[in-house]
């Protein structure tokens, strides 16, 4: 029986949850043996491999694969970044890292908590890997896990099954050098911005730096942690000369930092709107009608979440 990574009390309490649902892992048929083909990915460095995800919710048309994952290869091992919103799509994307390498796979490196990049963790659990993630995460993702494994049983039905909360068992407190054999990766921890506890991946032999979610290319950007934290740190980020960037949502790799301007361009006009709405004394019930309205028609799923965004924005500003 594979050991499990150490859970707190409500960690503990969703995985019981989902195994006494009966989809515990020895229950679910892998996908290879489904039949299902691997997700399809796209070389963007030697060594470098990206699944794009497309611009959806989480729906059994994608199976739960809605936000970029990365493959790495070193002389040695291989890494993943992120891995889905679903046991499926965790392992989707081990048959396409199969499909590339046989060397193995030393570490699953989550760039944040949110489920489309976390709950597909459990398709890669065994004999030597390990979990690693910012040392906010554990908690984080700990607090909303019944909600979360709630949320991918109603949106996938049975294609949900397998998929439990598996947290980090390797730490990021502020930097980190993993080793894949003669390929460095340089993780950093970074303060608060799209959520609290969110984490990049420095490729140093490509250049490559992989972002998750404090990038967002094409999909409308997800406020779950501070605005003016994710303004700030965008500036700071800027500064940093790389060869390309893996958003977690958007192409598989894009320029750097120019990629960031769209982005940042609708999280200030987010920050000025609201401002202006609470100088004017307004209640956050008008927050969603006046939320960046210009730029409706440049992102997808604006409807889906800026509504949302406005809200959290509201909030923050109020208290600032």
């Amino acid at each position: 029986m594979p050991v499990l990574p150490r859970l707190d009390r409500r960690g503990l309490l969703a995985l019981g949850v989902a195994l006494a649902a009966g989809v515990g892992r020895a229950d679910v048929v892998r996908a290879e043996e489904r039949g299902a083909a691997a997700l399809p990915l796209e070389a963007v460095a030697e060594g470098v491999h990206v699944f794009r995800a497309p611009y959806e919710l989480v729906a059994p048309s994608n199976d739960g694969a809605i936000a970029n994952m990365t493959l790495i290869v070193g002389d040695e091992a291989a890494a993943v970044i992120d891995t889905g919103n679903s046991y499926r799509a965790g392992a989707l994307m081990r048959a396409a890292v199969r499909g590339v390498t046989d060397k193995p796979l030393r570490y699953v490196i989550n760039t944040h908590m949110h489920p489309d990049h976390t709950l597909g963790n459990a398709a890669f659990d065994g004999e030597g890997v390990r979990f690693v993630a910012h040392h906010k995460m554990p908690r984080a993702l700990s607090l909303r896990a019944e909600t979360y494994l709630a949320q991918v049983e109603r949106l996938l039905g049975p294609e949900a099954g397998g998929t439990r909360i598996v947290l980090p068992d390797l730490l990021v407190e502020d930097r980190l050098t993993l080793d894949l054999g003669g390929r460095p990766l340089e993780l950093r921890a970074h303060p608060t911005a799209h959520t609290d506890n969110d984490l990049t991946v420095f490729d140093v032999a490509s250049g490559t730096w992989v972002m998750g979610d404090l990038l967002f290319v094409g999909h409308i950007p997800t406020l779950d942690g501070s605005l003016i934290g994710w303004l700030d740190l965008l500036d700071q980020l800027a500064g940093r000369a790389v060869q390309r960037a893996v958003p977690g949502h958007g192409p598989a790799s894009v320029a750097w930092p120019e990629a960031s301007d769209a982005e940042r361009r609708y999280l200030a006009a987010l920050r000025s709107d609201m401002s202006r709405l609470l100088e004017e004394g307004r209640p956050m019930s008008e927050a969603p009608a006046h939320a960046v309205v210009s730029e409706r028609g440049e992102w997808a799923l604006f409807d889906e979440f800026n509504s949302r965004n406005a809200i959290a924005a509201y909030h923050e500003l109020e208290w600032e």
